[in-house]
């Protein structure tokens, strides 16, 4: 790329705060990740592989396992689907909702696996197994990628067939999406391996290849369904097994002696496909790990979303060699923009900048992180259409609180620069990857390529909160009638304040944990939680695979980027601005103290949280870049840090006192 430069990101784990501080952020990321690792266990055991094997075949992902090529890693996709539900008719739960859906190296190639877990009540479509495979479609109809089908199914789970037949994503979708993969050059391949009944027995057809093992049947209605059949002696393989469908009908291909071989012939039919082209873009630049490793982010980014971070440091175990080409850096700071290499191949990043950042129109004031403001907006929607119309495909990584809000908000018309990059993220053809790292709320979620607007993937992390609002703002909406001005209980009456207090409390706890990321992947509000430190991974393999097939793209040295970087690189004295900012101002000692001013309007507080002490005591030691206390805005905390050395005289503003920009909340004695 001749006028795109890549340049270092990043520092040193050591170098990005206080060792005991990221170790506490390490230790909660790994509770949480130690409690998905068990879920997901939990999944991928299924109902047991002893039935399976007593039958002479081979578990859903035992075949999947001999299908991926040796040494690559098999990446599981909407693995939770159904977690936690129950179904009339069922004393088991449906792990996975008894489908395998998963990203598989094979010969090279990316493909997209639908399985029917046999091991769950013979691989029956539960509710949401329609909705899950037709994921699993839509992922290999946005990537053009192909799709393998290893098809176990005996037909609907019928105690609650109402939850998966009827509705327009009911089971039927399924044969409208093989029709629109073929319609669309996208290769299928499928593998009948035991039952294929009803629905099951359609489901592969329209596939480019099928193959049938000898203990394979496809059939409409079994023989228990057939009248006659019984006194005919006639079984479900004798009306639709490999004998008819391979020699008779036609309705398959190819027929085989077991599952070994199967899977053999299906990785066979993929080394014919045209090869991957990914080795043709990266244009022999070889892939590179970042600088700096990916399993440091469990220790950079804190579970607590009101704690702010460094988004670069992010970036920076992501992107290859932790190189990364920051586009329009001085417009709109509150939104970090650019390009970079993943695996050796170009991805865009639009990320949320969690660190404050000045007022484009009121100098010395700042601005809270993670709010989408009009220039944010305004240079995202342009990133996007530009990397849309070079075909560069696009990671989104969210932490958002959603958009301002207020007079200044409105008479700026946000309303109106949402809905154009709503606009561009609805219509962009290029390959998107929405990332929730930890917050995505309300409109921002929308707006920053959420999930309703088609990404190929959205992951969350086991620290993300999926929602309009957090649960305590939530209630306090809920029930503001029976609130008073500061937001708290208006009755006078004992019983009546209980009342409403536990309803509130109640109402809280009940979105908390409607919020919780296993929860969202449940209800396929997201399509997998991933570890912090496996993101890279998961990265890798979308990004290839989005390069992998031919669709529109641009050589580099045309990318409309460079107009972008041309149009906006600043000149002179524009030149000066920083692209980090801490929110705190510096002054000339006044009788003998130096002050701390904050730099924008919010909430003082002397200590991170009600239970801990307090970052200072009077005559306590004060270094350059020290925390003096935290700056709440919209529910976001900043710290507030010291750029001089000294003591501390004494805190100037009280614990959780409303403070204005410019307001002193501390004094030192300089030393």
């Amino acid at each position: 790329m001749a006028y795109l430069s890549l340049r270092p990101i990043g520092h040193p784990l050591n170098q990005l705060g206080d060792a005991a501080a990221l170790t506490r952020i390490a230790a909660e990321s790994g509770l949480r990740e130690a409690a998905l690792a068990e879920k997901l266990a939990v999944v991928k055991a299924g109902w047991g592989a002893d039935r399976v094997h007593e039958k002479g075949k081979r578990t859903t992902w035992e075949r999947i396992s001999r299908l991926a090529d040796q040494g690559t890693e098999v990446l599981p996709l909407q693995s939770l689907v159904n977690w936690g539900r129950r179904f009339k008719g069922s004393n088991k739960v449906a792990p996975g909702a008894g489908v395998v859906n998963a990203l598989v190296t094979v010969h090279g190639r990316q493909v997209v696996v639908i399985a029917n877990d046999n091991t769950v009540a013979s691989g029956s479509w539960w509710p949401m197994s329609p909705e899950k495979i037709q994921r699993g479609q839509e992922v290999a109809l946005k990537l053009k990628i192909p799709a393998i089908y290893l098809v176990d199914c005996s037909g609907l789970f019928l105690p609650e067939q109402a939850l998966s037949f009827p509705g327009a994503r009911g089971a039927g979708h399924i044969f409208k999406m093989n029709s629109l993969l073929a319609a669309n050059g996208v290769p299928q391949i499928a593998g009948v391996f035991g039952d294929c009944i009803a629905g099951g027995g359609y489901m592969p057809i329209i596939s480019d290849r099928v193959y049938m093992t000898e203990q394979a049947y496809m059939v409409i209605a079994g023989a228990a369904l057939i009248k006659g059949a019984k006194s005919l002696k006639l079984t479900s393989l004798d009306i639709g097994g490999p004998e008819v469908h391979v020699h008779q009908s036609a309705c398959a291909d190819v027929r085989v002696p077991d599952d070994d071989v199967c899977i053999l012939r299906i990785r066979e039919e993929i080394a014919r496909l045209p090869s991957n082209g990914s080795d043709f873009y990266r244009g022999g630049v070889a892939a590179a790990e970042p600088a700096y490793p990916t399993g440091e982010l469990s220790s950079i980014v804190p579970a607590d979303p009101r704690q702010i971070y460094d988004m670069r440091e992010v970036l920076a175990r992501l992107v290859d060699d932790s190189l990364f080409c920051e586009v329009m850096e001085h417009v709109g700071p509150e939104m970090i923009v650019g390009v970079g290499r993943v695996g050796g191949l170009w991805c865009g990043f639009i990320a949320n900048n969690m660190e404050p950042t000045p007022h484009p129109e009121l100098p010395g004031r700042v601005r809270a992180g993670g709010i989408l403001y009009r220039e944010g907006i305004a240079k995202i929607s342009a990133f996007s259409r530009a990397c849309n119309e070079d075909g560069i495909p696009l990671v989104w990584l969210q932490d958002i609180a959603g958009f301002d809000i207020g007079v200044e908000a409105e008479a700026q018309g946000l309303l109106g620069y949402g809905s154009s990059l709503i606009y561009t993220n609805s219509t962009n053809t290029t390959p998107m990857v929405t990332v929730l790292l930890r917050k995505a709320s309300g409109a921002g979620y929308y707006a920053m390529a959420g999930l309703p607007f088609d990404p190929v993937l959205q992951i969350s992390t086991p620290l993300t909160r999926l929602a309009v609002m957090e649960g305590r703002t939530l209630a306090i909406a809920a029930f503001n009638t029976k609130l008073d001005d500061d937001f708290e209980i208006a009755s006078t009456d004992p019983v009546e304040r209980d009342q409403i207090r536990a309803q509130m409390d109640e109402t809280a706890a009940r979105i908390e944990a409607d919020m919780d990321p296993v929860a969202a992947a449940a209800r396929m509000d997201t399509d997998e939680v991933v570890p912090l430190g496996r993101l890279r991974a998961h990265l890798e393999r979308v990004v290839d695979a989005a390069w992998q097939s031919p669709r529109r793209l641009r050589n580099p040295r045309i990318w409309s980027l460079h107009d972008l970087v041309a149009l906006t690189r600043p000149r002179g004295a524009a030149a000066v601005g920083e692209a980090k900012h801490v929110a705190m101002v510096a002054e000339a000692a006044v009788e003998g103290r130096v002050p701390v001013r904050v730099a924008a309007d919010g909430t003082f507080w002397q200590r991170p949280g009600p239970r801990d002490p307090f970052f200072l005591a009077a005559g306590g030691s004060v270094a350059i870049g020290s925390t003096v206390g935290l700056l709440e805005v919209m529910k976001t905390f900043a710290p507030v840090r010291s750029a001089s050395v000294g003591t501390l005289d004494r805190y100037a503003a009280a614990d959780g006192q409303a403070v204005s920009a410019g307001d002193v909340v501390a004094w030192l004695m300089p030393g």
